[in-house]
């Protein structure tokens, strides 16, 4: 009888148990589908437009990333963020292309800013002369697209950030350096980024080690001078932050020669997109982040950068843009789709996009001050249907940037009516 009466309330608390674990994990996964439905991205990507849902269709073949923060304020203005995302990788890897333009931007400023202090008269409108002293290196005195008609880091940050400008970054690139570029990047707490080499010249081991020297004047004559720095050469490791996936696609051309093995871009530049999506963040709204992760600028330096960010090319006096060839969103993959479409009357965006080999990305920030929307928007979407790089064979126009514009209309209607 006792063994019989210990059996059944044995039994009894196993089942008793059984149940209780079998309602927590219903209540878990009610939970997360919860979670799920109220994720505001994931109900704007349910929206079956052209452009976005051949992409959602297959996310990995397209190795789309969106990372989608929104912006609440209070009572007395405090921003407020709550990141949203799909398909988010950070160690999958993408070619970040120009987007790092916003890095060397900044890290520039920074550098000049830091320098000031010791340099009497030195600004970032100083004129700034580049020479050679390495193979294929080369100079730069001149820069007709300047108000004075020389080059200076200011013209330089506007030029990488208005247009992309590609000899706008490798100028700053010299003048920063990579032992500083990287050590900035991991300061700043960007841990899945690297800056590794120039853009658009070939640039290369031993070539990117070795940059240009540099020299200030305080006057368009350049006699007057301020500062000189010399050439340098990098000799430390680079950055190895973990990344997967760093050999991409079946086949390349190099040259007129097709290779049929993946693309190798372990020694490339790298920027995960929330690295990417934080350092906009510390441009933007630096006194959000921790004391020591903020850029070391002054608020002019702030000022200008902001301002390239968001200024038309139509906007610009110097550099002066043609609107034929560069419309309004020229530089606005997410809602304007590269010049597909105008951005929402009201509507400032703040971004610095990429293009590169099959890879868009933009890095965002979009507000209609109006109507009191706000909020921040990175993407990466690979478009190459045949796996072979370096061919110019790549889905911009048909795939990648109705995409990019779809997403970013999306995402600014749902902010819209949330409101």
């Amino acid at each position: 009888m006792n063994k019989c009466s210990h059996g059944t309330a044995f039994g009894w608390h196993t089942l008793r148990a059984a149940i209780l674990i079998a309602g927590m994990l219903l209540l878990s996964q009610l939970s997360a589908r919860a979670q799920r439905l109220a994720n505001p991205l994931r109900q704007v990507l349910r929206h079956d437009t052209t452009g976005l849902a051949r992409v959602l269709a297959r996310p990995d073949f397209y190795r789309v990333q969106i990372l989608y923060t929104r912006i609440r304020r209070d009572k007395v203005g405090t921003p407020h963020f709550r990141r949203y995302r799909y398909r988010l990788r950070p160690r999958e890897y993408f070619y970040p292309a120009s987007t790092i333009k916003l890095a060397a931007a900044a890290l520039a400023l920074e550098k000049l800013h830091a320098m000031s202090t010791t340099v009497a008269g030195l600004t970032p409108e100083s004129v700034m002369l580049t020479d050679s002293a390495f193979a294929a290196q080369t100079r730069v005195r001149r820069d007709t697209s300047a108000a004075s008609g020389r080059p200076s880091v200011a013209h330089y940050v506007r030029k990488a950030l208005l247009v992309s400008d590609n000899d706008a970054f490798n100028r700053l690139y010299e003048f920063v350096g990579p032992a500083e570029l990287n050590a900035s990047l991991a300061r700043l707490g960007l841990r899945h980024s690297r800056l590794q080499h120039r853009l658009s010249v070939g640039d290369q081991e031993p070539g990117s080690r070795h940059t240009n020297p540099v020299a200030f004047y305080a006057d368009t004559a350049a006699t007057q001078l301020l500062h000189r720095q010399p050439a340098a050469y990098y000799a430390g490791p680079w950055p190895q932050p973990k990344l997967r996936n760093q050999k991409i696609g079946q086949a390349y051309l190099q040259g007129e020669r097709r290779v049929d093995e993946p693309l190798d871009f372990s020694q490339k530049n790298a920027f995960s997109l929330p690295d990417l999506q934080r350092l906009l963040r510390a441009v933007l709204f630096p006194e959000t982040l921790p004391p020591a992760q903020r850029l070391q600028l002054g608020p002019s330096d702030y000022v200008l950068l902001r301002k390239a960010l968001s200024q038309l090319p139509r906007e610009s006096q110097h550099p002066r843009y043609d609107a034929a060839n560069y419309p309004d969103t020229y530089a606005k993959f997410l809602l304007g789709g590269g010049g597909l479409a105008p951005l929402p009357p009201g509507v400032r965006v703040f971004n610095k996009m990429g293009q590169a080999y099959g890879f868009l990305i933009d890095n965002a920030y979009v507000v209609d001050a109006d109507k009191g929307v706000e909020f921040l928007l990175s993407a990466v979407v690979y478009v190459n249907a045949d796996g072979v790089l370096n061919d110019d064979k790549y889905e911009y126009d048909l795939i990648g940037f109705p995409f990019m514009r779809d997403l970013g209309q999306r995402v600014y209607e749902a902010a819209l009516k949330k409101k």
